[in-house]
């Protein structure tokens, strides 16, 4: 199944561990995601799951129980 983590991008530099974000933003990196090139969702994922506002937990809980009815 189509499966989007979404999260805003002020969560995703907060956890960017090598500082691409910081990066990007100084010129330093081109065409980066989010930053000087678009960022383009998928339209209609089958589940979508906020990372930003779930923990990792949740969010394999989530995919589990959507998964699920289909290994069955």
């Amino acid at each position: 199944i189509e499966t989007h983590l979404c999260t805003t991008i002020d969560v995703c530099e907060q956890r960017d561990p090598k500082g691409l974000y910081e990066k990007a933003r100084h010129g330093k990196i081109d065409g980066f995601t989010g930053i000087s090139a678009p960022y383009e969702a998928p339209q209609e994922p089958e589940l979508r799951i906020d990372t930003g506002c779930k923990t990792v937990e949740q969010s394999v809980a989530t995919l589990i129980k959507k998964l699920a009815p289909r290994l069955y």
